[in-house]
């Protein structure tokens, strides 16, 4: 592996976007399900007798028993985002004290909230039909789905790595991205080129002898307006610049310029490839299915392309060996 592009492609689930709800919204509903479901059972005893044992929904409601163990889970899933926020205020309060500890004396400013008062905000919404899907923005609007990361070989068109992801930008995927490329294929790629959605200082400095990294800080068409506008950098890099000012600085040179130009034509061209064939949303629930259906793109991509390599005198071979 030489030069490889990696980019996230938000790929609609099967839920719609109306189906989100707060939870309180899901609270209430779960127990109006619960409540018409006693009723029925109740009417039910009195009129043929208690001769079930009581813990099934009555036969009106059964087609209710996966929504509502999916109203739970959207409900589950908003209880642990609050519950983080309360860990992560903790953890604030505790390095608050610490620092305290070390200087001696009490920081200046307002007391911070105790882990016990934070709350989820009201207006936070988990989707009833799938639990794990997440509303992702896109250049088309507003999608309910996942975040469908690939690392492509700029020559070839290949995936070498992927995989799945409910966070809606794509800043913390390089490095567990890095680490499945590794995992894959036994060795990270010579260079990595990716868009302004993965910058960040923390991601730049997972550059080392093995990998060099070409991270654009803005977005694309700031980076063309200002390569059209501003000629190559010269001379020594100087001793101010920071990590952003040093990416920046080499995505300006010839060489940066030549080998950043390979990510729209590998990475974007194998989305693109994806749609054409229509493979443009998912049909199973959850992360798991979302994760096979994604692995599926990935797989049938990578053998299309592979027969499609078949320009010389082993080219049936290829074709027999993979129809085979």
């Amino acid at each position: 592996m030489g030069e490889v592009a990696l980019d996230g492609r938000r790929v609609q689930g099967d839920a719609a976007l109306d189906q989100n709800r707060t939870r309180e919204q899901i609270t209430d509903e779960i127990h109006d399900i619960l409540d018409e479901a006693d009723e029925i059972d109740e009417a039910e005893d009195d009129e043929y007798g208690p001769k079930q044992r009581g813990d099934e929904l009555p036969e009106e409601l059964r087609e209710q028993e996966d929504r509502l163990n999916r109203l739970r889970e959207a409900k589950d899933r908003l209880d642990a985002k609050e519950q983080q926020l309360k860990d992560e205020q903790a953890e604030k309060i505790r390095q608050r004290e610490q620092e305290e500890e070390e200087m001696g004396r009490k920081k200046r400013g307002r007391k911070p909230t105790p882990p016990e008062e934070v709350e989820l905000p009201e207006d936070t919404k988990a989707n009833t039909t799938d639990p794990a899907s997440q509303i992702l923005k896109t250049s088309n609007g507003w999608k309910q789905g996942y975040n469908g990361q690939a690392m492509v070989d700029c020559d070839t068109q290949v995936i070498i790595a992927q995989d799945i992801t409910t966070d809606a930008n794509d800043v913390q995927q390089l490095k567990p991205m890095l680490e499945n490329c590794e995992e894959v294929n036994g060795k990270r790629p010579e260079m990595a080129l990716a868009d302004a959605g993965y910058w960040s200082k923390a991601n730049a400095q997972l550059a080392d002898e093995q990998t060099e990294l070409f991270i654009a800080t803005t977005k694309d068409w700031k980076r063309r307006k200002e390569l059209r506008e501003a000629d190559p950098p010269r001379g020594r890099i100087p001793k101010w610049y920071g990590l952003k000012e040093r990416m920046e600085r080499k995505l300006r040179t010839k060489r940066g310029r030549g080998i950043y130009r390979k990510r729209s034509q590998s990475v974007e061209a194998v989305f693109g490839q994806h749609v054409t064939r229509g493979c443009d949303r998912f049909l199973l629930r959850g992360e798991t299915g979302a994760q096979a259906e994604w692995s599926l793109f990935s797989a049938t991509h990578n053998l299309l392309k592979l027969w499609r390599s078949g320009q010389g005198p082993d080219g049936h071979e290829v074709a027999d060996a993979i129809a085979g």
